[in-house]
């Protein structure tokens, strides 16, 4: 049974992974950077040199930055946060850019000297950005979590400095206490006025971004060659919904979107397909509430082991979250959410993460078609045994050889995937 103590946990997690946010984070993460350099600086900086891990540049060079009237990478990026980011809004920095200040961002970016370098640094996550103006100049490093500012600087005097630790969990909540049992024992029992403001917020605006996404053109459409291709069924939808609200996020959609562990992508994709299979079922909000509860917590305790940015896919944790959520909705047994998960990550783990980009929406539905498979395959007696590749006996098991698979055994695969990346760049 949980303690007190454990549930308050669990609730804490939750507040602490779902965050709105407009845009994908990496370059909202610099957009916040910068605009807390003009701050500091009180100006505009005439100069900027920005070094950045390359798990970020990965992130950041082919997705449309919202409010910028199109323009993608880190130079967009820094000049929408300079120009019109209001750093009090942290990850929502340039969630209202008035359409008159697009010129100007593009006007910044072109013709203001940026300076972009691929940092040494042994964090996944590390953006740091430096300013000069008329003799002055203003630093401000984030590391670890996308709004962890961890130092600020102006002409040599520190404003602000924070150690920084070697984990991207440091002063959250520590998410040890995630199991899949005890997951399922809080989203039976846990007392939902602590957690509904949250959910409701990641089903409208997830949705509303879905829905967005299949009105109108946005990257590579997949939503609707989905809906066009294939039976119009549930797990079509599912799929087609989360994969419409992905395409128009990487494509500079202003819609926010509520993220879980560090990315929207893996928050529309936890959500999304669960949302659609609880509308098409006609469950109450509160079985919504409680499955939502599943598949966000399961993504966060893969994504927990895995860490924030990896050479491994993040919407396969989410996918399987999402199938566990669906696999609530239907039966709700610990036996099936188990088997959904270690069967989803059995059949797709090993997808990569070679940036964030309109194919994101591809690896999504590929991802959700792998959670609903894995239970469509404990609804048919069939399972995945261990001693099947990565798979060992128990949930939890599997779960840890995850983790072990994308923070060690992806390493190399992570740094030749950043080497062609930024091979390209310089063509």
């Amino acid at each position: 049974m949980l303690s007190a103590e454990t549930q308050k946990m669990y609730v804490s997690i939750l507040k602490e992974e779902l965050i709105q946010v407009t845009g994908c984070t990496e370059p909202i993460a610099i957009a916040y950077a910068a605009a807390r350099l003009r701050s500091i600086l009180g100006k505009e900086p005439e100069r900027i040199r920005v070094e950045v891990s390359g798990n970020i540049i990965k992130n950041v060079k082919s997705v449309i930055v919202p409010n910028t009237g199109g323009l993608k990478g880190i130079s967009a990026a820094i000049a929408a946060g300079i120009i019109a980011g209001d750093a009090s809004k942290m990850l929502q920095v340039i969630s209202y850019v008035p359409e008159k200040l697009h010129t100007q961002i593009a006007s910044y970016a072109e013709n203001t000297p940026i300076e972009i370098v691929c940092a040494d640094t042994p964090y996944l996550l590390d953006i740091c950005l430096i300013g000069w103006r008329d003799g002055h100049y203003a630093k401000v490093n984030i590391v670890n979590n996308h709004s962890n500012i961890v130092l600020e600087e102006k002409d040599g005097t520190v404003l602000l400095e924070k150690e920084i630790s070697n984990s991207a969990e440091d002063s959250l909540t520590d998410k040890s206490v995630l199991n899949v049992k005890d997951i399922l024992e809080f989203a039976n029992k846990a007392d939902l006025s602590e957690v509904i403001p949250l959910l409701e917020q990641q089903i409208s605006c997830n949705l509303a971004i879905a829905e967005e996404g299949l009105k109108n053109n946005w990257g590579a459409n997949i939503g609707s060659v989905l809906l066009k291709e294939y039976p119009q069924e549930i797990k079509t939808e599912a799929k087609a919904w989360a994969a419409a609200a992905s395409d128009a996020r990487m494509s500079g959609c202003e819609l926010p979107v509520v993220i879980v562990s560090g990315s929207g992508n893996q928050g529309i994709t936890a959500s999304v397909p669960v949302i659609r299979y609880a509308m098409k079922l006609g469950v109450s909000r509160e079985k919504l509430y409680r499955a939502l509860l599943v598949s966000d917590l399961v993504t966060i305790h893969q994504k927990s082991g895995i860490g924030r940015l990896s050479a491994y896919c993040g919407a396969v944790s989410a996918g399987s979250g999402a199938g566990a959520g669906i696999a609530y909705l239907l039966d709700g047994s610990y036996e099936a959410i188990a088997h959904t998960i270690v069967n989803a990550v059995a059949i797709i783990s090993g997808t990569i993460c070679d940036g964030a980009k309109p194919s994101c929406a591809a690896k999504i539905a590929a991802s959700v078609d792998a959670g609903i498979l894995g239970y469509d395959m404990y609804r048919n007696q069939q399972e995945f045994k261990g001693g099947d590749g990565i798979v060992t006996k128990g949930v939890e098991n599997t779960i840890a050889n995850i983790g072990a698979l994308a923070q060690e055994g992806m390493r190399q695969t992570d740094k030749t995937i950043l080497s062609i990346m930024t091979e390209k760049l310089k063509k």
